[in-house]
């Protein structure tokens, strides 16, 4: 969620961000990296992230769901808490369209 919000940002600072050690961050990144839902691009010193948003979630009761479903009910939960808690369960709109 961090990633795809601020793509430039430092793993220290997503680490600072969410409360967790910058070495978890890292674990965390390599495996997006690893299983596709994430790339890095080399900017001069810098990287910058890339969320593969089209990319279906792993799980095979979410595979309906994408990256950017997730996104959004985060997103969603961000905005108004007390109205749009998300459901794991819960079927995506845009999953009845795909086959």
């Amino acid at each position: 969620m961090c990633l795809a919000r601020d793509p430039g940002a430092r793993i220290r600072d997503v680490a600072d961000r969410i409360g967790i050690t910058e070495r978890a961050v890292q674990r965390i990144v390599a495996e997006l990296e690893r299983h596709s839902y994430l790339r890095r691009v080399r900017e001069g010193r810098r990287n910058r992230y890339e969320v593969q948003i089209d990319h279906p979630l792993r799980h095979q009761m979410e595979r309906s769901w994408t990256v950017a479903d997730l996104l959004a009910l985060g997103d969603a939960e961000a905005a108004d808490p007390s109205e749009n808690t998300p459901r794991l369960n819960a079927v995506p709109s845009s999953a009845s369209t795909r086959a």
